[in-house]
């Protein structure tokens, strides 16, 4: 994926919040919102590629790749910043450099604590 458009749309599904990216070509991927996290002052989510019947494994349905699923499809994971638009609209943007870092620390931080404390 090149790079995340602001004008991302969001729809509540049965899987959780689906994310509709579209790149700076107009290609529209599907995502499936797995976590938010909060990192310096803003939030980030963590989306999960959602594929229907291309992916391979004879579903008939979109799904999350993962280990209950039987294809050998890559799983696509993105960092995306959680913003809201002038609308209160929320909106998931790429974020800086300097912006993933902070939220990859975080991230693990946050890993590293729940496998603490299980």
């Amino acid at each position: 994926m090149d790079e995340l458009k602001n004008n991302s749309v969001i729809e509540d599904d049965s899987e959780g919040t689906v994310v509709v990216i579209t790149d700076e070509d107009g290609n529209e991927y599907n995502y499936v919102e797995e976590m938010v996290f909060p990192a310096g002052e803003d939030e980030y989510a963590i989306l999960v590629s959602i594929d229907g019947d291309e992916c391979g494994c004879g579903c008939e349905e979109e799904h999350i790749h993962d280990e209950e699923c039987d294809c050998d499809e890559e799983v696509d994971v993105i960092l995306a910043k959680v913003v809201k638009d002038e609308d209160g609209e929320v909106e998931y943007i790429e974020p800086t450099d300097e912006e993933f870092e902070i939220a990859q620390k975080a991230y693990e931080e946050l890993m590293d604590k729940l496998e603490a404390d299980e």
